[in-house]
């Protein structure tokens, strides 16, 4: 008998018309409720289960009427008749359907939401989750399969209270637990409510980890084929995340009992061909974040974040990581842009601040031919890749190997040697017999003909990481000297004028509107480059002073209104290295006379204002040290996929603010560096500014005491010149007052002649 087809004739009698009150539905459910609790026929009880359940999944106004009168109902089937197995099944059924919400397109915005009020009222009672739970201990596979979507709803909208109530009950995650082990789809069901229940509840996740999670966990993503299987994966992974999300103590659990081998083979790819589905590719997105969380070490508030996370890195590199993600990261370049960014700055976090990993990735060589280090093969993708993501995670991996590594800067710098000009733009292909300097700076000087500075402040991106707080290095680049394009252009020139070259090139590229046609951060990154150099480094600012035209530029720079506020205030940032760091008594580029041009074409209050505007800026005051990952839901993964592979074209139109490139130029290292010479750059203006360089000048040779000249001589001399200089001064005084008086004198006879 099709009690369904035979259910909805009676319905659409009752509910099909819109006009019909709320009043029909309120007492057709309350007359199947009576039926249901009163019925005398077994038969008349279950066809009754399942018009409620029909018509509660269809009607919004049925499930507030089931909501005010049903429950009990519900529950005591669920208590009283677990014999009935049709019957528990029928309860267990229509209460999953009072808790799905129906999506009404037309219905008002403020409408209630009748699932939301019954999960509500059926979670208010903590004995009601304490029979459910029960509920997971019967033989019959569809009375499981529908209490753990009942819980599932539950946990949905009234999570609090849920975690709150499993806590309580003896025993409760634990039949949670097993259900791990069931069928498969009950499995899958329980995977998916351990997940929801485990995202905030830290006391939770320590349970669910004492009862043999992580095994369970790696069981079943070895079972469903790692990296290459399904959803179910994906939500193990995820369960895992949560366990060991902020939470050191697991963490230290996972690496102590088993290891981290079943979560390696996640990341080791399979075969000779690869193939990257959208599972798999979200898959290995998950995986990423979990090593992540890894390399994170816990909580910031855990006292032994530091300790955890030091040796969750040193074991993670032992156990081969790096080869995995170099794979990843660098050599599958078939593989998603998504997983190849998330590996690369899975590769900075694992280095940043560790001496032996940073000294396993300097070690390191890939290829199956011709062999190359890892950081020129990394260096390669900075140059050529086409997308923006890319080119940031790439430059993370050397601005993580740099920080804080003077050996690891120092090898770099090493290498930086021109090439004869006919090599400098040999074929691309041939750069893999290119040491990593020649590669760097052919990246430097590849664009110089064709216009193009995109490679060039690529280029300057990595060579800043490389000169950042080592005078050692700055002193090697600023030797670097370039052969002329042509001879007849005459002598070779310094790299920092070269550089300064690219910069007024960049901003000489406008389009019809005046605005900058190229890419909005290859000005801001080169001027970066500039600072870093500069910062701490008289050398380098004589340098940059040598060729005068290189002040004035900035002057205009600064001066300019087409121009960001990032532009303009790095632009005053150069300028105050430039009398900071200033040793030079030449006239024409001491700290004077920069000050004085600073004056004269911007004004004083002018200048300082581009620093106030940059220091206020969006970049400035959201900088910080690592971006924070978003968490890698079901809801959320297919969005991050398409989000980590947009097209370096779409990136064009986006404000500055929001450019990737931008954000991670202007990390916290870097704005902390111009704030502190702010400080001083201010401080030394006003000193400069306010002794005049008259009030500075040469001590006379004739004040000094001459060689075999006695003490009494050399007093009578200095009292001579003395009283010869206050005689020159009266003298001046004196002239000086006759042309005040004969000025006053003319100004007064004008007057007069007027009035």
């Amino acid at each position: 008998m099709d009690l369904v087809s035979g259910y909805k004739g009676v319905v659409g009698l009752v509910f099909g018309n819109e006009k019909s009150g709320s009043s029909n539905e309120d007492s057709y459910v309350e007359r199947l409720l009576d039926c249901i609790s009163n019925g005398k026929l077994s038969e008349d009880r279950r066809t009754a289960m399942l018009e409620l359940q029909s018509v509660v999944a269809e009607s919004s106004n049925a499930q507030l009427a089931f909501g005010a009168m049903g429950f009990p109902v519900m529950m005591a089937i669920l208590k009283e008749e677990r014999d009935d197995v049709e019957m528990v099944r029928g309860a267990l059924e229509t209460l999953v359907s009072a808790l799905t919400p129906i999506d009404h397109a037309k219905g008002p915005k403020n409408e209630i939401q009748p699932a939301l009020m019954n999960a509500d009222l059926l979670s208010r009672e903590a004995d009601n989750i304490s029979l459910l739970l029960s509920l997971l201990s019967e033989e019959d596979f569809y009375v499981r399969y529908y209490t753990l979507q009942l819980l599932t709803a539950l946990l949905t909208n009234s999570p609090n209270r849920l975690q709150e109530a499993i806590l309580t009950i003896p025993r409760g995650i634990t039949r949670l637990m097993d259900m791990l082990m069931d069928r498969e789809v009950i499995r899958n069901e329980a995977l998916l409510l351990l997940t929801y229940l485990t995202r905030e509840a830290e006391e939770i996740q320590k349970i669910v980890v004492f009862e043999g999670a992580f095994e369970k966990i790696f069981s079943i993503i070895k079972e469903e084929g790692g990296s290459d299987g399904g959803v179910v994966v994906q939500d193990c992974i995820e369960l895992l995340n949560n366990l060991i999300r902020k939470n050191g103590s697991n963490q230290v659990l996972l690496r102590e009992t088993i290891g981290f081998d079943p979560f390696m083979s996640i990341l080791k790819l399979r075969g000779s061909t690869y193939s990257f589905t959208q599972q798999k590719t979200i898959n290995l997105l998950s995986a990423l974040e979990t090593l992540n969380l890894l390399i994170m070490g816990g909580s910031e508030a855990d006292h032994g974040k530091d300790a955890n996370m030091l040796t969750n890195r040193t074991t993670l590199v032992q156990k081969k990581v790096l080869d995995h993600l170099l794979m990843l990261g660098v050599e599958s370049q078939w593989a998603p842009v998504a997983v190849r960014c998330a590996a690369l700055r899975c590769i900075g976090n694992l280095i940043a601040g560790h001496p032996k990993n940073l000294d396993a990735l300097a070690s390191k060589f890939l290829g199956e031919g011709p062999q190359e280090p890892a950081l020129n093969s990394v260096l390669r993708i900075i140059l050529r890749t086409s997308s923006m993501q890319e080119f940031v995670a790439a430059d993370y991996v050397f601005k993580s190997f740099c920080e804080k590594n003077a050996d690891g800067q120092t090898m770099l710098a090493s290498t930086l040697i021109p090439q004869p000009h006919s090599m400098a733009h040999a074929p691309v292909e041939e750069d893999v017999h290119m040491s990593f300097g020649s590669m760097l700076l052919q990246g430097l000087t590849l664009s110089e003909n064709d216009g193009d500075l995109e490679t060039c402040c690529r280029a300057a991106s990595v060579l800043s990481h490389v000169m950042k707080d080592n005078i050692q290095c700055k002193e090697r680049v600023l030797r670097i000297e370039l052969e002329a394009p042509t001879p007849s252009l005459g002598a070779s020139e310094p790299l920092m004028h070269r550089v300064v070259k690219y910069l007024a090139l960049a901003s000489s590229m406008k389009n019809k509107d005046g605005k900058s046609s190229g890419n909005s951060y290859v000005e801001p990154i080169i001027l970066k480059l500039l600072v870093t150099w500069l910062s701490d480094f008289p050398s380098a600012v004589n340098c940059f002073l040598d060729s005068r035209p290189h002040i004035t530029y900035l002057l205009e720079l600064v001066s300019n209104s087409s121009t960001t506020v990032y532009i303009k205030g790095l632009a005053a940032v150069l300028l105050g290295e430039c009398v900071i760091y200033n040793k030079s008594v030449e006239s024409g580029k001491d700290a004077f006379t920069i000050v004085d041009s600073i004056s004269q074409k911007v004004g004083l209050t002018s200048y300082f204002l581009k620093f106030d505007e940059m220091q206020k800026s969006f970049l400035f005051t959201s900088a910080r040290s690592t971006q924070p990952r978003k968490q890698l839901t079901r809801s959320a993964s297919a969005s991050m996929v398409e989000i980590e592979d947009v097209d370096e074209n779409n990136l064009l139109d986006q404000k500055n603010e929001d450019h990737p490139v931008l954000s991670s130029i202007f990390d916290a290292p870097f704005v902390n560096l111009v704030r502190s010479l702010e400080v001083n750059i201010r401080e030394k203006i006003i000193e400069v500014y306010s002794h005049p360089k008259s009030k500075v000048a040469v001590v006379p040779a004739e004040l000094e005491q001459k060689s075999g000249e006695i003490d009494r001589e050399y007093i009578k001399r200095l009292k001579a010149f003395v009283e010869k200089q206050c005689s020159e001064i009266q003298v001046l005084f004196c002239v000086h007052k006759l042309l005040a008086s004969r000025f006053l004198c003319v100004i007064f006879g004008t007057m007069k002649s007027v009035f």
